[in-house]
């Protein structure tokens, strides 16, 4: 007997997804064979191969070359993509996939010193002696603010996975100017604006920000309880958007995943897997069937004006009891658990405000949900939840995330079979109620692969425009030059435009990312230079640079003109508490000058027209060449000035 090798044509093309998908099977099944105590079957997959494989037979290369951007232009589109543990935020062109910047959020950043100056340090949040609390997190959702139904250009919002916080990213400085910590949330994932207020016709704006907190803990969670399963639950939690202060929060059941919100401001949602409320995998199978948990919001915020809320630990917050025991009478329930298969991942709002869709990720299908529907059981209308369900089309293996086209359309990704797929919303109600002439299917799309999330450009709006479609994959194996064991995952550009979908190009991405939210480059206004009224720290004129001392503590003000700082050395003794604050004088766009100061462990920007400081302890003895890290003129490499720590 012997062992027939596998060579490259067989594996290459539709034999490769044929391969990957059976591995991906493969995996799948075991997992579900542990869970019902059953051996799985299977062999394990080969190694993907090093070669490139086949070309798509999609286009020639004239007809990708117009989706190129060539020097000197722009792109349509900015792309705001989450950045996953890296804890920051990115902002890419579209269709170029150009990066242009990373925001740092919750990771400390050396480039422009987030984490670093003292600024950034009060958003991030520090312990009593001043250092960061946390130095890690995991960003997966980034959503706009909204006004009228579609993006205002004011704000991103962003999750931490890690540690159950919010932050909040201005969009004309594309800089992060707060953060806020959850209470009684570990597993923060989904997260998203209102878009218009639940009660007040007239405010038609974002003034909400829903989290759903996905880890189940005792809500005392102080070490006494920790065996007492039946005690552990999620919260879901709704944030002020200005003052960024958490409102109130509602106790649930199951796992909230992503969270999605209706046009009228009336409803927001999570879909929901563990709905047993398990601890262990094996527990949060046992249900058939898991739910799309819908929230109230007036209802809710009128039972904390009756004052039906409780209180937990230390936190001050109002937190009703969302529970389906508690909430089974729909004309006075706050929640609404419809049933969804399995393990869903992914909801999403249709742009016409009329259903959401529910991907089933262990089932082969979409559960689409009425809006009206929903407002109808709470008003005691439906016998039961799961008649707000309109449609439920099988589309394929491993269903997660789907986006619009504003034409009726929906495209989904499908992680096990690497495809998107593309099905018709009216076709699918039209089946699901009998009409075996109606096919939701309308096109399918190989992309390489294991897609995640997947978006439509302004798709999460009432003005989705129906011609981008960014397929984020979780894996890229053979698509890109191998950099080591850690591969870019990609990200595909996909022309839904037309009847049948074109991948145009692949984009190369720095692990992990998670959300993209592609918005037209006409709705975002940024700032070019600050005004350096908004600091009362700044120093407006470098005749004004000084230091001066009270006791052990130095503070130097100080300035940057290119291509010098406002104080050519300064003094200071060991032992000091050394402040420095810095404004950068200069006010040419584009004008940024950098800070860092050797052995100390300092390194920060300042834009123009900006101030920032930093604080340390000049504990070594000596001189120190603070220069400036970022080019700034032909005699950037000269912009220095000495520190002289006397011993």
């Amino acid at each position: 007997m012997t062992d027939k090798k596998v060579t490259q044509p067989e594996i290459a093309g539709i034999g490769r997804r044929k391969f990957l998908n059976t591995a991906a099977l493969a995996g799948l099944t075991a997992g579900v064979a542990a869970c019902n105590d059953k051996p799985a079957t299977g062999a394990a997959a080969p190694a993907a191969p090093t070669a490139a494989p086949a070309a798509p037979a999609a286009h020639a290369a004239s007809e990708v070359g117009k989706y190129e951007v060539a020097p000197g232009q722009l792109d349509e589109y900015y792309s705001f993509s989450s950045g996953g543990h890296s804890g920051e935020c990115r902002i890419y062109g579209l269709p170029s996939g150009r990066l242009f910047k990373r925001i740092p959020v919750f990771n400390v950043d050396c480039l422009v010193g987030w984490g670093i100056t003292n600024e950034s340090k009060k958003i991030i949040g520090t312990k009593p002696d001043g250092s960061l609390k946390y130095h890690t997190g995991d960003t997966h959702h980034v959503h706009p603010s909204y006004k009228d139904g579609t993006y205002d250009g004011k704000y991103l919002f962003v999750n931490d996975k890690i540690h159950g916080r919010l932050a909040r990213i201005r969009m004309d400085t594309m800089e992060t100017d707060k953060i806020t910590e959850l209470p009684l949330v570990q597993g923060f994932h989904g997260t998203f604006p209102d878009k218009r207020d639940p009660v007040d016709p007239a405010i038609n704006h974002t003034t909400r920000v829903f989290c759903g907190g996905e880890f189940g803990i005792p809500l005392e969670n102080n070490g006494k309880h920790m065996d007492a399963i039946d005690t552990y639950r999620s919260v879901f939690t709704c944030v002020d958007s200005e003052s960024m202060e958490v409102r109130w929060q509602v106790v649930v059941d199951g796992n909230c995943d992503l969270v999605a919100t209706s046009y009228d401001g009336k409803l927001a949602c999570t879909n929901q897997y563990n709905t047993e409320n398990g601890v262990h995998y094996e527990d949060m199978m046992s249900a058939e069937m898991d739910a799309c948990l819908f929230f109230n919001i007036a209802r809710i915020e009128a039972a904390i004006k009756a004052g039906k809320f409780k209180t937990y630990g230390g936190s001050k917050v109002p937190v009703v009891d969302g529970s389906k025991a508690s909430n089974a009478d729909p004309k006075t329930a706050l929640t609404c658990y419809v049933p969804v298969p399995k393990n869903p991942h992914g909801v999403n709002a249709s742009p016409d405000g009329k259903y959401y869709a529910c991907s089933g990720k262990l089932s082969p299908t979409a559960t689409l949900i009425e809006h009206e529907r929903v407002l109808k059981w709470f008003d005691g209308e439906l016998k039961t939840e799961r008649e707000t369900v309109v449609a439920e089309p099988e589309i394929g293996l491993g269903p997660l995330h789907t986006g619009f086209d504003g034409r009726g359309n929906a495209y989904t990704t499908l992680f096990l079979d690497s495809q998107i797929v593309k099905w018709n919303v009216e076709a699918a109600i039209k089946s699901y109620a009998g009409d075996k002439s109606a096919k939701p299917v309308v096109d399918r799309l190989d992309v390489q692969y294991q897609p995640g999330h997947g978006f439509t450009s302004m798709g999460e709006t009432k003005d989705a425009d129906g011609k981008y479609f960014l397929s984020d994959n979780k894996f890229s194996k053979d698509r890109f030059l191998p950099v080591g064991p850690l591969h870019p995952e990609t990200a595909q550009l996909i022309d839904i435009s037309g009847d049948k979908m074109k991948l145009v190009a692949d984009h190369s991405v720095y692990s992990e990312p998670h959300d993209s939210i592609i918005i037209p480059r006409n709705l975002i206004r940024t700032r070019q230079v600050y005004d350096i009224n908004e600091f009362p720290n700044a120093t407006k004129d470098a005749k004004d640079c000084r230091v001066e001392r009270k006791g052990k503590k130095v503070t130097v003000y100080l300035t940057s003109q290119a291509p010098t700082f406002g104080l050519r050395e300064w003094t200071v003794k060991r032992g000091d508490e050394v402040t420095i604050i810095l404004t950068n004088l200069d006010k040419v766009e584009d004008l940024t000058h950098g800070f860092a100061i050797p052995k100390y462990d300092i390194n920060f920007i300042v834009n123009p027209q900006e101030t920032k400081s930093v604080t340390f302890i000049a504990d070594k003895p000596g001189v120190y060449w603070c220069y400036c890290t970022n080019f700034c003129h032909a005699l950037h490499l000269e912009m220095r000035s000495r520190m002289m720590v006397e011993a």
